[in-house]
């Protein structure tokens, strides 16, 4: 065993000149290839584990940086193109210029246009109904002329549209009228010291509808009112009875 510990002894007593000479590591490496596993133990007891590794593998114990050094002077442009981490995904569609959002308003139900009054609306558009009104004529002159066709039915569901909304407009009208009455009678019993009453809405649903047949037996229409009245309910009647087995 006379090499193994000559080299062991020139290992030991020299330990700075095994980690940073060239050539005699490069000789001693060789050595170590040659030795048996006790003897790479022996070795390892005398010069210490990280002497050891660093003999044999011949590496620096430090860690290289991947990165390449950075250039302390140079100041970064604002001009350039954003860098985005490879660690996050990238969206699809991303917002590279900032846009402030547009906020549809609705001013039905915005408080900048002010509180609904249905008396106060149809006072300020009272001249909607003679247009309304135009409307309708012409297009009675338009269906005469017209007497079939793809033209006179479009003719005929507009004149039908609009005849609808004029009785939905009669029909709210009349209601506006009965509340008014309604307040106008509470206002005046408060007046003389009496505790106003407040009708509740099955109460005034009711109210409306003896107007309404107050106002058909006046126009002679209450016995067809009836009559379709009748018939609808007949046909929910139908739909709830079992079915006839042949």
């Amino acid at each position: 065993m006379p090499r193994a510990s000559s080299c062991g002894g020139a290992v030991a007593g020299s330990p700075s000149e095994a980690q940073d000479g060239g050539e005699d590591d490069g000789s001693l490496r060789n050595d170590t290839s040659h030795m048996s596993f006790e003897e790479l133990l022996e070795l390892q007891s005398q010069v210490g584990t990280k002497a050891y590794k660093q003999l044999v593998t011949g590496s620096s114990t430090k860690k290289q940086s991947s990165r390449p050094p950075v250039q302390k002077g140079c100041v970064a442009d604002k001009h350039r193109p954003l860098e985005m981490s490879a660690k996050v995904r990238v969206p699809f569609l991303r917002q590279v210029v900032p846009i402030s959002k547009k906020v549809a308003r609705d001013p039905r139900f915005d408080d900048l246009s002010g509180e609904y009054n249905p008396e106060v609306f149809d006072k300020t558009y009272q001249f909607l109904d003679d247009i309304r009104a135009r409307e309708k004529e012409l297009v009675k002159k338009q269906l005469k002329k017209h007497r079939s066709g793809e033209e006179h039915e479009k003719l005929q569901h507009l004149l039908q549209r609009m005849e609808q909304q004029e009785m939905a407009q009669k029909e709210r009208k009349r209601q506006q009228e009965l509340r008014l009455a309604l307040k106008q009678e509470r206002r005046a019993q408060a007046q003389q010291g009496h505790r106003p009453y407040f009708l509740k809405k099955s109460e005034q649903r009711q109210l409306v509808l003896a107007e309404k047949f107050k106002e058909l037996k006046r126009s002679k229409k209450l016995e067809s009112f009836l009559s379709r009245k009748r018939r609808r309910n007949a046909g929910k009647d139908r739909r709830h009875l079992p079915l006839s087995k042949e």
